[in-house]
């Protein structure tokens, strides 16, 4: 009795890191779709041309001084190829956090991904509480990476490879 006992709250752990998982995921596509090209994306701005100012200020003002000068040197030159990145990463591990596939390597590019932002974005932020909007993803998306994909993923499904599988 006492297994049956404890099946009930596992199952709802694991339900609980899928829909913490799928949140995750939601997050990433909706601020990936920001970055689409206009019939696709939705939110206030479309396409990446409004990322190429924000860049511009995040070199500016970076405190890091080796981030300072890779943003400078590195990135606005070529800042077009450095935003697709972005919004590409950020569309992949969306649909792949929310679809359940390859879950910890997705949760790890996102993890990676928020800590982009949070090093050079978050900086262009004078108010130190709106910086944890940057900060929080870091730390959602390494809590999916620790946990897993949870019970409802398709993962765990018999015909999915197993190098698909987190």
């Amino acid at each position: 009795m006492a297994a049956g006992a404890r099946a009930g709250p596992r199952r709802q752990v694991e339900v609980w890191r899928s829909l913490f998982r799928i949140g995750v995921g939601v997050y990433w596509l909706y601020f990936a779709s920001q970055k689409w090209p206009e019939p696709l994306g939705f939110g206030p701005t479309h396409g990446i041309g409004w990322m190429q100012p924000l860049m511009a200020r995040a070199a500016e003002v970076s405190p890091v001084p080796v981030l300072h000068e890779l943003l400078t040197q590195l990135v606005l030159p070529n800042w077009q190829y450095f935003a697709l990145l972005q919004a590409a990463g950020e569309t992949l591990a969306g649909v792949l956090l929310i679809l359940g596939i390859a879950t910890r390597p997705a949760a790890l590019l996102a993890t990676l991904l928020a800590l982009n932002l949070s090093l050079t974005v978050a900086f262009t932020v004078a108010d130190i509480g709106v910086r944890w909007l940057y900060y929080l993803p870091v730390l959602a998306s390494f809590e999916v990476f620790v946990s897993g994909s949870g019970a409802i993923a398709v993962d765990r499904a018999r015909w999915v490879p197993g190098w698909l599988r987190a």
